[in-house]
């Protein structure tokens, strides 16, 4: 007899608390194959989901088969994030194609075309594993799924160093996750999916079914890459892809670069110092390839880690929830460790807990009576969505940031918090500036549609933070920031050169 896959007795400590079966059906033992339905870890390495989908196929001595599939029915799909997850999905054709797991990489060129799909690969399957993922409507699609398959649906979390459903409350602070955190990471540090799982795999082959070949014939690694194929869907063309490229490939270069260095000395040495400062490439840039899952979190970790000498042997299993300190590491190591493990699994801890996480309601009470209560209140300014689109405002630094945030699919990471307390002085009313930032960061940003993008942006609105004083006009008790304060904080010259409009045009 099978065992149901979430037993806790049938998992290994790694997957504790990642796993959920979305449907109440059985394994089928006897099936021709184990399916993994790939949609948010989009990766070889590193995956917690995959690994379950491997382990699955070795107990039941079955292939696997991968599905990849490239949709374009969401909101915001353009030609800057199809292009960059096109360039994600060759690197994965490629990763696993001298393997005897088959990737099936297909793209959608119009609304309806994969319909179908998942459920004639799941026709054979033992068992369908899935990615957990709190957002972007994946869930509703998941959940639809589930209900339409007759065989075992169970996704997995492979977002962070913290399975994002264990602690089943919101935290409302980065002090207060900080500290839940820090009494876990000890242990969680040593819960690692594999780094190389596909290394000497005894699988068997799988076949395709001779009805998705036909109907959902696969795009090779050269066809995913063809400049022209973003115009063939039916998605928005009016925001370009990026030169950067996207994929597992390029986010381990990257990653390498980052704790490497550069000759101007950016990277994670110049990190607690520089990163704030617009002038500097202190960031790491990682944000892109975490939300479209070419890259995992932990494994940039464990980088870190190695790069600092491993972890402390005393290391605490409790915390005070000090942002510095305890970890023993470099400042700059100890700073941008916080921003990744606190501050992003924040951001998918609310997302996990709250359906409704990028919506007004969310915002914290104290936050909406005060935006409420100055709703009314005049503005110097308004602008409309379109001028703010076009960096049409009056302001030069806003405008700087602005045109990065189209250029280049990124925005530097201190001025999105000052993009985003502009745009709320600059609309009628705070309801307006949400529905504003969401529509520019989503159509616009490489890390976009994100749950740590969302907590950005809700931040500059209350979220994680607390009432100030004092009161003023529009923002009532929320945190004030405004360009002139900033250029007096920061160095921006070189930055105001780079992206001023001569500059971009």
């Amino acid at each position: 007899m099978v065992k149901p896959p979430d037993d806790p007795s049938d998992l290994p400590p790694a997957l504790a608390g990642r796993v959920r079966a979305l449907n109440d059906h059985d394994l089928r033992p006897d099936g021709e194959h184990v399916l993994y339905w790939m949609t948010a870890a989009r990766r070889s390495t590193w995956n917690h989901a995959l690994d379950r989908a491997l382990a699955h196929a070795r107990a039941l001595g079955r292939p696997l088969i991968v599905l990849e599939a490239l949709g374009c029915r969401h909101a915001w799909a353009n030609d800057r994030s199809h292009r960059w997850l096109l360039q994600g999905m060759a690197d994965n054709a490629r990763a696993f194609g001298n393997t005897p797991v088959l990737h099936h990489a297909w793209v959608e060129r119009r609304p309806g075309e994969g319909r179908g799909l998942v459920e004639a690969l799941a026709d054979g399957a033992c068992v369908v594993v899935g990615d957990d993922w709190p957002s972007l409507g994946l869930p509703r699609l998941q959940t639809a799924a589930a209900r339409r398959l007759d065989v075992r649906f169970e996704v997995v979390d492979a977002n962070g160093l913290l399975p994002m459903r264990e602690p089943e409350r919101v935290f409302t602070t980065a002090h207060s996750f900080r500290r839940f955190l820090q009494g876990r990471l000890a242990d969680l540090l040593t819960l690692r999916p594999a780094a190389d799982p596909l290394r000497g795999l005894g699988l068997p082959r799988a076949r395709l079914p001779a009805e998705v070949a036909r109907r959902w014939p696969a795009e090779t690694p050269e066809a995913l890459l063809s400049p022209g194929l973003p115009g063939e869907i039916d998605i928005d063309h009016g925001v370009p892809p990026v030169a950067e490229v996207g994929g597992p490939r390029s986010a381990r270069q990257a990653l390498t670069r980052f704790l490497d260095g550069s000759p101007s000395g950016a990277g994670l040495e110049a990190y607690a110092d520089d990163r704030n400062h617009p002038d500097h490439e202190a960031t790491s840039g990682f944000s892109p390839w975490l939300h479209f899952g070419h890259l995992s979190a932990q494994e940039v970790v464990q980088a870190v880690l190695d790069r600092e000498g491993g972890v402390p042997d005393d290391l605490p299993r409790t915390g005070r929830g000090d942002r510095a300190g305890w970890w023993g590491l470099s400042a700059s190591a100890e700073a941008f460790l916080d921003q990744l493990v606190t501050w992003r699994e924040l951001g998918f801890n609310m997302a996990a807990q709250r359906p409704d996480h990028d919506r007004w309601e969310s915002l914290p009470a104290w936050a909406r009576e005060t935006l409420d209560v100055h709703s009314a209140d005049e503005r110097e300014r308004l602008y409309t969505l379109e001028e703010f689109e076009q960096a049409g405002t009056h302001d030069e630094l806003w405008n700087a940031a602005m045109r990065q945030l189209r250029v280049s699919g990124r925005m530097h990471n201190y001025l999105r918090m000052l993009w985003g307390k502009q745009i709320l002085a600059w609309t009628r009313d705070p309801r307006e500036a949400l529905a504003v930032m969401f529509e520019l960061n989503n159509r616009w940003a490489l890390d976009g549609r994100d749950p740590n993008s969302t907590s950005g942006i809700c931040w500059t609105l209350g979220r994680y933070d607390r009432a100030w004083g004092p009161e003023r006009p529009v923002f009532g008790k929320i945190r004030y920031m405004t360009s002139r304060n900033t250029r007096r904080k920061l160095r921006v010259s070189a930055y105001l050169d780079r992206w001023s409009g001569a500059a971009t045009t």
